[in-house]
């Protein structure tokens, strides 16, 4: 089974946004998946839940009530929605359960200052200095032509960290929330720009690089 984990210790970037789409994609791809929600407020169970029967199925899984013990075994791709706040041992412990961490970044100065202390500490944690586990960032939420999107690009290029991609904030992605579809089950016609912007992270997503 891979692990696929949206972490960032900033709350409000966009979390379950990421995890619900990447979980769609592979469920769409036709792979057996389970997304497991670590944050009480159940924002990506409570999209599941709206979830049409007819759609690829998605297993969900409570985390922040007992953890991953009642993940499915035989999922070939678990994802997981981290909690915000989280530090020390806590994320130790969440780092734990994960190949692949995907990290995504508002444009704002906040979260780039939040997220060079946070990706400082993910760096020491064991299991990413061993290269155990592979970590991304993505430009979240982003509009293009904006002087604050040039200062996010500029800042995710010298981060040190793989800048896989980054996406627009878009009307399609409520749409999608609220039927409790990703981006990738909507009209072509629609959703074609958001597609295209998923297109880099998703080779990231599949490649070797994105895996010890």
């Amino acid at each position: 089974m891979r692990h696929i984990m949206v972490l960032n210790a900033k709350g409000g970037c966009g979390k379950s946004t990421l995890a619900t789409n990447i979980a769609s994609y592979f469920a769409t791809e036709g792979a057996a998946v389970a997304l497991a929600d670590y944050d009480p407020q159940r924002s990506s169970l409570d999209w599941l839940a709206r979830r049409p029967e007819n759609r690829a199925k998605i297993a969900g899984v409570a985390a922040y009530e007992d953890g991953l013990r009642h993940a499915p075994r035989n999922a070939d791709f678990l994802i997981i929605d981290a909690p915000a706040r989280s530090h020390g041992a806590e994320l130790v412990d969440l780092v734990k359960h994960a190949e692949t961490i995907v990290v995504p970044v508002l444009p704002s100065t906040i979260d780039m200052q939040a997220t060079t202390t946070f990706l400082e500490e993910l760096k020491n944690v064991g299991k990413i200095a061993r290269k155990q586990a592979k970590v991304a960032v993505v430009a979240n939420r982003v509009r293009d032509n904006t002087l604050i999107f040039d200062d996010l690009d500029e800042y995710l290029t010298k981060a040190r960290v793989p800048y896989v991609a980054a996406l627009r904030e878009a009307q399609n992605y409520v749409r999608a929330y609220t039927r409790g579809l990703g981006i990738f089950e909507l009209p072509e016609y629609l959703a074609w720009p958001d597609w295209d912007e998923w297109e880099p992270l998703t080779a990231w997503l599949r490649s070797k690089r994105s895996q010890p």
